[in-house]
């Protein structure tokens, strides 16, 4: 399911699609093999499974590609090699979209919280929801993602530029695929059989 790559594209472009590529690689490693138990056990009663973690990835793909996309109609074709973050959307990457040594709870946002139970289906959602990322990143490399806004789908007063929104994306997944790996592993440990 990897997006192809080209010569053309921005350079940023091709740098997120390549980190889109990654991720499916490592949800695959982390999730293919997972029965419907394995999925959806969970370290702590108050932590993710593996299908939860992919689930969130997934249903956060969908609602901001949609913001994303809503924005770009109507804007003139400029192409920028690079996406510069203003002060506020590097501060909010930084403080709660990267993965960091020593994770950092927050709570997710209601419209993106996974369910108590998630289907084995949740590896392929999730990189079909890739597959669309990766197609409007593509659309995006037409504009210039510095100056367009979107609407936040979370907090509707944060307007950041679609450059940002799409490296919160990819981001996002490094955090949440790193914290699926966590409790992969730590099953493995407790259950030499998982």
């Amino acid at each position: 399911m990897t997006t192809q790559l080209d010569d053309v594209s921005p350079r940023w472009c091709l740098r997120l699609i390549s980190e889109l590529n990654d991720a499916d690689e490592r949800a695959i490693a982390v999730a293919k093999t997972l029965t419907p138990q394995q999925l959806n056990w969970k370290p702590r009663a108050d932590a993710w499974s593996v299908g939860q973690c992919l689930e969130h990835l997934c249903v956060a793909n969908e609602v901001y590609c949609r913001a994303i996309a809503n924005s770009l109609p109507g804007h003139p074709l400029t192409v920028v090699q690079e996406i510069t973050p203003g002060w506020f959307g590097r501060w909010f990457i930084r403080n709660y979209i990267e993965p960091s040594v020593k994770p950092k709870r927050r709570r997710a946002p209601r419209k993106i919280k996974p369910s108590a139970q998630v289907d084995p289906s949740i590896l392929d959602r999730f990189l079909n929801s890739n597959i669309e990322a990766g197609e409007l990143i593509r659309r995006a490399g037409n504009y210039d993602v510095n100056r367009i806004r979107f609407v936040n789908p979370f907090v509707s007063v944060i307007r950041f530029t679609v450059g940002t929104g799409l490296e919160i994306i990819s981001k996002h997944q490094r955090r949440h695929l790193l914290q699926a790996e966590r409790v992969r592993d730590t099953q493995r440990a407790l259950i030499p059989s998982a």
